[in-house]
């Protein structure tokens, strides 16, 4: 794609409306298009040791050339970063570098910086403007849209957060050829998601289409996009997620209690792979229930295996909490409301519905099920 004709995907919220804009070469004229949009402004960048050592000193040449004058703050890679330890750094950070309200906090990382930097944004000074540059797939099609921010609690994932939307959002599809394959395949299962959802032909697309889209061509800011247009669509609907918001977390219920159940440790389970279980799970549960095939079930695992994802919980090394204790902690997760348990579920590709008062028998029988059989499938 031409630096000179990046993909703009519009995120219509009034006059809180922001551009995403999606392209190779995008992070050459950062400076420019932030001192466009918001001039005479001071930054702080987030970032984090990895994307620092890759692509930091690209990004300063150009917030220079914009004339933005820049402090940065550079953190350790992982989920654990999303904590309030590093919270309070950061905010130390941007006071000691005498930042106003009016200035700019950027994220420039995954979806960890993106949403510990947006959290910061939100809170000092009451809330200052924020920026995000998206370093990952997975935060350039899901975490960088739609603002929500947060960290992490022992007791869940992102308990602790606000919503707080970014001025501008720039997706350079060129930075993700230095991502690990990893991270790639883990952002991968959020743009399978969007099919998922309620884009049967999107996902059909991508079954035909991964292959070029890892490979980094044009199919890949294609599915880019497609996938922004999709949130901007329902973030511009439901900002704060009373309503059809809610089914953006499809796969992440399950995701999330087995983020929570490895401590959030990287080396066994990143996020993108925890949803990639997670809507295998939700697709199983959903033909338990009858309400599903089992041939749609089959399809997604089959798609979430060929591209390398995990699809199992077996695929998780290393030992898990039994299924009570899984149980537990999606009951902590904040898609549950006053008790009763709410999960995305599904009567088809393409077709996700958000299911209220599922009873909690049913998560628990389904779970010991799939813990216990898959548990037995671990190599010795």
């Amino acid at each position: 794609m031409s630096i000179d004709a990046p993909v703009v995907v519009e995120v219509g919220l009034g006059d809180r409306t922001y551009d995403i804009l999606i392209g190779s070469g995008l992070l050459a004229r950062a400076g420019a298009e932030i001192a466009r949009r918001l001039p005479g402004t001071r930054a702080a960048v987030v970032t984090d040791a990895n994307v620092a050592a890759a692509h930091l000193a690209a990004l300063q040449a150009s917030l220079e050339t914009g004339g933005i004058q820049t402090a940065v703050i550079t953190l350790p890679p992982g989920e654990k970063t999303k904590s309030f330890a590093r919270l309070e750094e950061v905010v130390d950070g941007v006071l000691a570098a005498k930042l106003e309200r009016g200035d700019i906090v950027i994220a420039f990382g995954g979806g960890v910086i993106g949403d510990l930097a947006g959290f910061a944004a939100g809170i000092v000074r009451r809330g200052m403007n924020f920026v995000q540059i998206p370093t990952s797939l997975l935060a350039q099609v899901d975490s960088s849209v739609g603002g929500k921010t947060g960290i992490n609690s022992p007791r869940g994932k992102n308990l602790v957060g606000v919503f707080h939307q970014p001025k501008l959002v720039l997706a350079d599809t060129g930075v993700l050829d230095t991502l690990p394959i990893r991270e790639f395949r883990a952002g991968y299962a959020e743009l399978a998601k969007y099919g998922l959802i309620d884009r049967p032909e999107f996902f059909a697309w991508l079954e035909k289409n991964w292959v070029q889209v890892f490979a980094g061509g044009p199919e890949r800011a294609q599915a880019i996009a497609e996938a922004c247009r999709a949130k901007a669509d329902v973030v511009a609907r439901d900002e704060f997620e009373t309503g059809d918001r809610a089914l953006l977390n499809l796969g992440h219920t399950f995701g999330h209690a087995l983020e929570a159940a490895t401590q959030y440790d990287g080396s066994r389970l990143v996020h993108g792979e925890g949803v990639a279980i997670g809507m295998a799970l939700a697709y199983r549960f959903s033909s338990r229930l009858n309400l599903a095939s089992p041939d749609d079930a089959a399809r997604v695992e089959s798609h979430l295996r060929a591209v390398g994802l995990p699809w199992r919980i077996a695929d998780i090394p290393g030992e898990l909490p039994d299924a009570e204790a899984l149980l537990a902690f999606i009951t902590q997760d904040k898609k549950v409301s006053r008790g009763a348990l709410t999960f995305i579920l599904t009567r088809g590709i393409g077709q996700a519905f958000i299911a209220k008062d599922v009873p909690a028998s049913e998560v628990l029988s389904f779970l010991t099920e799939n813990h216990s059989d898959q548990q037995k499938m671990r190599p010795r």
